[in-house]
C-alpha cells in the first residue's frame, strides 16, 4: 500500500471528515487504491460479461439495449458482484467507550471498521444489515440492497453511543432469530467475555451454515499500559475499582490479557470463525485485508 493511501485509513484522518459517509468512502478508497488489481471477482466494479437473466436476478442490470436487439433477456455481470449477505454485529457497550492514546474510542473505530465494511459490500452489490448490541439488541436492520439501504445502516452506525454492560452470550443466542439465511456475519467487539461461553454460544450460527469473522477492537491502553505510578482503574460496565501498581501492569497484567487474547483466538476458531485483533491507533487497512481474503475463501 503507498504511503498515500495507508494515510487516508489512519483514525486520525477519518476522525477529522464531517460524517460517516464520507468516512467509509474515504477508508474504502483509500484500500482500493492500495490493492493491486486482482483477477477474482469482488475487487472493483468494472463490467465482466453478458449472462443469460435468471429467475430472481436483479431487473435493474438488464441490457436493454441488447434486449431491444435480440429479444432475449441478458444481464450485465460485474466484477464485484457476489449477491453475498453480509450482517455487521457492532458491540456498543460500556466498555467499547474506552479511549486512552488513540485518537478514537473503541466504538468510533468499530463504526469506522462497520461503514467501510458496509460501504464496500454496496460497491459489491451485496445485502448488508446492522445488529448494534450490548446486554440486548438495541438496534437491528435487515440485510437488503435497495437503494438507500447504506445510508440507513450508515445513520444507524452514526447514532449509535457506549450502553450498558456486555452479554455476549444472551445476544447470540437472539441473533439467530434474525440471521435466518446464510450469509457472512462480520462481529466487531472487545470480546471482553467469557472464551468458552463466547465459543457455545456463537456455534450454532457456525453450524447452520453462517460464515464468521470476528474483528476484536482493542484500545493500546489495553494491549501494552504504560504508568510510571499507581492507577485507579474503574469497571465501565460494573462500576468496580481497582487500584493498581506498575509492577502488576508489566508482570501480572500483560500475561493475563495476552491468556485472553489467546483463548478467544481458540474460541473463534474452534467454530471455525476467522478473528482480527485490531488495534485503535493502527489504520484500517489490515482489518479490511483480512475480510477480503475471508471473502475470496467462503
Amino acid at each position: 500500500m503507498t504511503d498515500a493511501a495507508a494515510r487516508l485509513l489512519t483514525p486520525e484522518v477519518l476522525a477529522g471528515l464531517a460524517n460517516l459517509e464520507l468516512v467509509a468512502r474515504t477508508a474504502v478508497e483509500g484500500f482500493l487504491i492500495g490493492l493491486h488489481r486482482s483477477p477474482h471477482f469482488g475487487f472493483s466494479q468494472e463490467f465482466a460479461e453478458f449472462r443469460a437473466y435468471n429467475e430472481g436476478d436483479d431487473p435493474r442490470f438488464v441490457d436493454w439495449n441488447v434486449f431491444a436487439r435480440t429479444d432475449r433477456t441478458y444481464i450485465r455481470r460485474y466484477e464485484g458482484e457476489t449477491n453475498t449477505r453480509l450482517m455487521l454485529l457492532l458491540d456498543a457497550s460500556a466498555s467499547m467507550g474506552y479511549q486512552t492514546t488513540a485518537k478514537v474510542s473503541k466504538l468510533q473505530y468499530g463504526k469506522y471498521l462497520a461503514a467501510a465494511l458496509a460501504y464496500l459490500a454496496s460497491k459489491q452489490h451485496d445485502p448488508v444489515g446492522l445488529i448494534i448490541f450490548d446486554e440486548a439488541i438495541r438496534n437491528y436492520r435487515p440485510a437488503s440492497g435497495r437503494s438507500g439501504s447504506l445510508q440507513g445502516v450508515l445513520h444507524a452506525l452514526d447514532t449509535a453511543t457506549p450502553g450498558q454492560k456486555t452479554d455476549l452470550e444472551h445476544c447470540f443466542r437472539k441473533f439467530r432469530e434474525h440471521l435466518s439465511r446464510r450469509g457472512l456475519v462480520a462481529i466487531i467487539s472487545d470480546l471482553y467475555c467469557d472464551p468458552v461461553a463466547m465459543s457455545k454460544a456463537v456455534a450454532p450460527l457456525a453450524y447452520t451454515g453462517h460464515d464468521l469473522v470476528f474483528f476484536q477492537v482493542l484500545d493500546p491502553g489495553e494491549l501494552e499500559p504504560k504508568y510510571r505510578d499507581s492507577v485507579l482503574f474503574e469497571d465501565l460496565e460494573s462500576g468496580q475499582t481497582m487500584e493498581v501498581s506498575p509492577e502488576y501492569l508489566d508482570g501480572a497484567y500483560r500475561r493475563k490479557i495476552e491468556e485472553h487474547l489467546a483463548g478467544v483466538r481458540r474460541a473463534a476458531m474452534g467454530v471455525g470463525a476467522d478473528i482480527v485483533l485490531a488495534r485503535t491507533d493502527e489504520p484500517l487497512d489490515n482489518a479490511l485485508r483480512r475480510y477480503l481474503m475471508f471473502r475470496e475463501r467462503h
